[in-house]
């Protein structure tokens, strides 16, 4: 028997290797040779302790599961309640919101630009009065809320702020986060305003208020979802991640502000593919280089400056419009191994949202999955399952190493920005996009229900047809109307000059210490 054994594993071992999302090679059998002089103390250290691979908290999930912060967001702001309400009495233990276009480029709902897109993918808000109904009846001193918005992300939490403060709740209490991440709008999604300089600044400014205003919010979630979702590998998502991070943490030290004062309000937002152990051990990679790089490069000596706190959404560009039953498939290996990899909170996309904006039930099935994950499966009863295991230590060690040769390159470029100007980034996230493309139309790659295991139309005709969520257009009207009878009753002088005073502020050199109200 040994000896047949033996031979098995000689013949595994003549396979060819597959070829992980980030080019990596993956061999059919791992074992002790692999991590022959690796040092657990080194490469693992302890639950909780530097240098984080197996978690930023020593008892993980053990004392309580993650937070289920589900993305929801469209119509008007009552529309956007409801699901609240419903999400939340379903047990959601966190909202994150998600606003339409215009919002999310600054414009008002009336605004030309604006006409089309108004409560399509995301709630509309073009005022405190709209904020105070998207929260309405949310009691804000108990809600966990992300706010997925960037270039404008100074006015939404402020508006927040205020909603907050007339439910009597003071700014103290208040627990959240807002997205703020503009470098990566170069990079993947365009939703920018203003040139990267004034946005670092804007970013700067939001660290050093919430410090002293709001010191429970986390100021900032630097995001690599939009780049795997445009394309990105799980090598490319981190370090292109990770060095935007470099570069939020440089601008605010040159603001003035020392590293312990804000770091531990920095937070992180990845994407979880079906490729469950390369996921896994690319948040164990990131979480060692980002301690790594707080630690020695910025003199970080609080354990929260060093921690790599993140957020995960499953990945909706894997999900499929042919036969999206099977997203839900999909979408419990990717929670999986968002949970398996330490997540500090999750949204898992609904079965449906490759073909529009989720229904109700698809919305409630997918905060169910995360439940069934909690609860009724053992991967909340022990730390970092997978600490130990000769393929995923194997895997993050490669993956670590993939990462920082991408950060270098960009470090050589001169950071971040000046990266970004070069179109270093974007290329290199757009060849990988093209490699992926192909290998799907030629099937190396294999999407079930797409170039595999595809329905006939004889099959097709006796599916129950779907029927989509479709955002009223008479949305738009009604948003005009209610900035119409908000711009009747306002003061225009008193905007004016509160406008001026913004403009004379933002041309100051010098960073502003004050309340921004």
């Amino acid at each position: 028997m040994p000896g047949a054994a033996f031979a098995r594993r000689e013949s595994l071992m003549d396979q060819a290797p597959r070829t992980t999302e980030s080019g990596l090679g993956i061999r059919p059998v791992y074992g002790p040779a692999d991590l022959d002089g690796w040092d657990p103390a080194e490469r693992l250290g302890e639950p909780g302790s530097y240098p984080y691979t197996r978690g930023i908290h020593p008892t993980m999930y053990t004392g309580r599961p993650w937070t289920m912060r589900q993305y929801a967001g469209f119509g008007t702001a009552a529309e956007s309640n409801a699901r609240y309400r419903q999400l939340i009495a379903h047990g959601g233990h966190g909202l994150s919101v998600a606003f339409d276009l215009p919002t999310q480029m600054g414009h008002d709902s009336d605004a030309p630009l604006a006409h089309g897109e108004v409560g399509k993918v995301g709630v509309a808000v073009d005022s405190v009065e709209d904020v105070r109904l998207l929260f309405d009846g949310i009691p804000l001193d108990r809600v966990s809320t992300s706010m997925t918005i960037n270039a404008p992300a100074a006015l939404l939490l402020l508006m927040y702020q205020i909603a907050g403060e007339e439910q009597g709740v003071a700014a103290e209490q208040l627990t959240g986060t807002i997205q703020n991440d503009v470098l990566k709008e170069y990079i993947a999604r365009g939703t920018y305003i203003f040139p990267p300089a004034p946005t670092l600044r804007l970013t700067s400014d939001i660290f050093r208020y919430c410090r002293t205003a709001i010191p429970r919010w986390n100021t900032i979630s630097i995001s690599g979802y939009h780049m795997a979702e445009a394309g990105a590998s799980p090598a490319q998502e981190i370090a292109f991640t990770l060095t935007n991070g470099i570069e939020y943490v440089r601008a605010a030290v040159a603001a003035g502000m020392a590293v312990d004062d804000f770091a531990p309000r920095l937070s992180f937002f990845f994407v979880a593919r079906t490729t469950l152990l390369e996921e896994v051990a690319k948040f164990r990679a990131a979480r060692r280089i980002w301690a790594r790089v707080m630690r020695d490069d910025f003199g970080a000596r609080a354990p929260k400056s060093q921690m790599l706190r993140f957020h995960t959404q499953t990945a909706g560009v894997q999900l499929t419009a042919q036969q999206p039953e099977v997203n839900l498939a999909r979408v419990t290996v990717q929670g999986l191994a968002a949970v398996l990899g330490g997540t500090q909170s999750l949204h898992t996309n609904s079965y449906d949202e490759a073909i529009a904006l989720p229904g109700a039930k698809a919305a409630r099935l997918a905060l169910r999955t995360q439940q069934v994950l909690a609860h009724e499966t053992d991967v909340t009863a022990t730390v970092d399952p997978f600490a130990g295991s000769y393929v995923v230590e194997s895997l993050t060690d490669e993956l670590e190493a993939a990462a920082v040769a991408l950060m270098t390159r960009v470090e050589d470029l001169g950071g971040a920005v000046a990266a970004i100007e070069r179109g270093f980034q974007k290329g290199e996230i757009e060849r990988n996009a093209y490699r992926i493309a192909q290998e799907t139309e030629s099937g190396a790659r294999v999407v079930v229900g797409v170039n595999r295991y595809r329905l006939d139309e004889e099959e097709l005709a006796g599916e129950e047809p779907y029927v989509p969520l479709r955002v009223d257009p008479a949305i738009e009207t009604l948003q005009r109307e209610r900035l119409a009878a908000l711009r009747s009753h306002r003061s225009a002088r008193a905007v004016g000059s509160a406008l001026t005073a913004l403009r004379r502020a933002a041309t100051t050199p010098e960073a502003r210490t004050s309340s921004p109200r």
